[in-house]
């Protein structure tokens, strides 16, 4: 990534990248800003368990699952390998992790409250090889890979490296070790197709209308999750479940925050729900699409920065 400054009219001036000294110089800027970048809850630095040491331990209470942080300054390392080891110490170490989190946060999270299935590896370094992100292009490698880079002018730039279209699991790969059988029956990485084999053929269809017209409000990535697809621009915009012949839908608005004339939205304030936010409502065709949009525009416009 090149980035420029503007010195004068029309005439740019490309930013020195610079480069971090120390691995730890990495962690130190990621943990203090753990919200901020990843919108992960802290729960402590240099966890060891079973002579195993983690970098950085989080918590995503959305998807309610621990991620574990990795840094690394060198380029030699294989993503499979550490990946799942880390993720064969959680499945095996549950209670420590549990304790960890409730005594670091004055929490009492109880262990049925938590999504093993979503828990995830975030490996963070200056730059990957190709070898290391093709290792990751499987549709259910629970594994994230984000380049940092610092620029001269205290510019930071952080960036996560997308896997491509596939359909091959990991589980179809040669030789799969005890380890990485034992994580694969845990573990789950969700996907779009997942939520839309739920669906009849009509809701199906309804689904690809309204996301469609979601996605041309703004700039927004689909991150499913256990029980909802989140149509996410900083923070969650609007969160869909995908039933057998309804869609239901969470804008992301605060109570008394959202104008809706029609009245069409649920109230969900004071009861549980999947989704986020404060409204709720099933969709089950595409009649009133254009008001939903407006609806939708207004988390958008409030959630996108």
């Amino acid at each position: 990534m090149s980035l420029f400054d503007i010195v004068s009219k029309n005439i740019l001036k490309q930013i020195p990248e610079d480069s971090f000294k120390l691995e730890k110089d990495i962690q130190n800027l990621i943990e203090t800003n753990l919200k901020e970048m990843f919108n992960l809850e802290f729960i402590r630095s240099e966890f060891t368990i079973k002579n195993n040491r983690i970098d950085t331990l989080a918590y995503n209470s959305e998807s309610k699952s621990f991620i574990i942080i990795e840094y690394k300054r060198e380029r030699n390392f294989s993503v499979i390998d550490q990946g799942y080891a880390y993720l064969s110490l959680l499945i095996n170490n549950k209670a420590e992790f549990i304790v960890e989190y409730n005594e670091r946060l004055n929490q009492s999270l109880k262990r049925g409250e938590i999504d093993w299935s979503q828990t995830r590896i975030i490996f963070v370094a200056p730059s990957f090889t190709d070898h290391q992100k093709q290792a990751i292009n499987f549709k259910d490698m629970p594994f994230e890979l984000w380049e940092i880079k610092k620029f001269k002018n205290r510019i930071v730039s952080i960036e996560q490296i997308k896997k491509s279209k596939t359909t091959e699991s990991i589980k179809t790969f040669g030789g799969i070790s005890k380890e990485l059988s034992e994580v694969t029956k845990t573990i789950k990485v969700y996907t779009e197709e997942d939520h839309m084999n739920y669906g009849s053929e009509f809701v199906k269809e309804l689904y690809k209308t309204f996301k469609n017209a979601i996605l041309n409000i703004g700039n927004m990535e689909i991150t499913p999750f256990h029980s909802y697809i989140a149509f996410k621009s900083k923070t969650n915009i609007i969160d869909i479940e995908i039933q057998r012949n309804a869609l239901k839908f969470w804008i992301n608005m605060k109570k008394n925050f959202l104008d809706d004339p029609k009245h069409i939205m649920r109230d969900v304030s004071n009861i549980g729900r999947f989704g986020n936010g404060d409204y709720e409502l099933k969709i089950t065709n595409d009649e009133n699409i254009e008001y939903i949009m407006s609806l939708v525009k207004q988390s958008y416009l409030k959630n996108k920065n």
